[in-house]
């Protein structure tokens, strides 16, 4: 009986959100590898950038002529219900359901931080977010929220050339040279970062200016009385974030 405890470790590391992540990761990039030619659309995986609040951490970036895609992978299970302007999504799975940030606000500060790094018109960026795993989506999303290799389709549907090979290179370079070190260290303090912004006592720097970030209340529309972070700098930088 001595095989039960490795193959009992084993199944737990299988199990874990950790290796599900990886696994996700796996298969967003074996579509990319068969359906994306890597002559047209040139991929970066994994990429830690330096922002004014700490750090910054996109899955993929696919660099082509057609515009840079910024895809967000999420490997999940159940049925998946959000919209597009929430901050928070639903996943339920039979009579459990629990929230999560709604990724599309999570991947547009991945867009919003690689146009600062490159210094390129918002107009070509592409978020893309990507459910991996057995999650059913059961609201309607926006085109740019796909399920497994969907999101390929999605890619391919730009069909505007906006970037010349030599502003490819030159885009594809920035992003190489200005990451961080793709290394556990990075990803470590990157974590570290994303507990302290989390934590509601710490103090928070703007994403865009690097300016304290501080708690308002909205005095109107339909969030009025409802709190947020809002840049100290503010009217000169607009930048928000939600509470939590």
């Amino acid at each position: 009986m001595w095989w039960v405890i490795p193959v009992a470790f084993l199944i737990g590391i299988i199990k874990s959100p950790w290796f599900k992540g990886l696994f996700g990761e796996a298969l967003v990039k074996a579509a990319a590898r068969f359906r994306l030619p890597a002559e047209t659309y040139r991929p970066i995986h994994n990429v830690t950038l330096p922002t004014p609040d700490g750090s910054t951490q996109i899955d993929h970036i696919f660099v082509s002529r057609f515009g840079i895609f910024v895809v967000e992978t999420k490997y999940m299970k159940g049925w998946i219900f959000g919209d597009e302007h929430q901050a928070q999504w639903t996943q339920k799975i039979y009579r459990k359901s629990c929230r999560f940030p709604n990724p599309l606000r999570q991947n547009y500060k991945h867009v919003k931080a690689l146009e600062s790094a490159l210094d390129v018109p918002s107009e070509v960026l592409h978020s893309v977010v990507v459910f991996t795993g057995s999650a059913k989506l059961k609201t309607k999303m926006p085109k740019n929220v796909t399920r497994g290799g969907g999101y390929v389709n999605h890619i391919k549907s730009f069909r505007d050339v906006v970037l010349s090979e030599a502003q490819v290179q030159e885009a594809f370079t920035k992003i190489q040279t200005g990451r961080l070190a793709p290394s556990r260290e990075t990803h470590r303090e990157h974590v570290a970062q994303l507990k302290t912004r989390s934590d509601s006592n710490a103090q928070r720097k703007c994403p865009k200016c690097g300016s304290s970030m501080v708690l308002r209340t909205s005095k109107r529309g339909k969030n009025a009385g409802n709190q947020f972070w809002g840049c100290s700098g503010y009217p000169q930088c607009r930048v928000v974030q939600d509470i939590g």
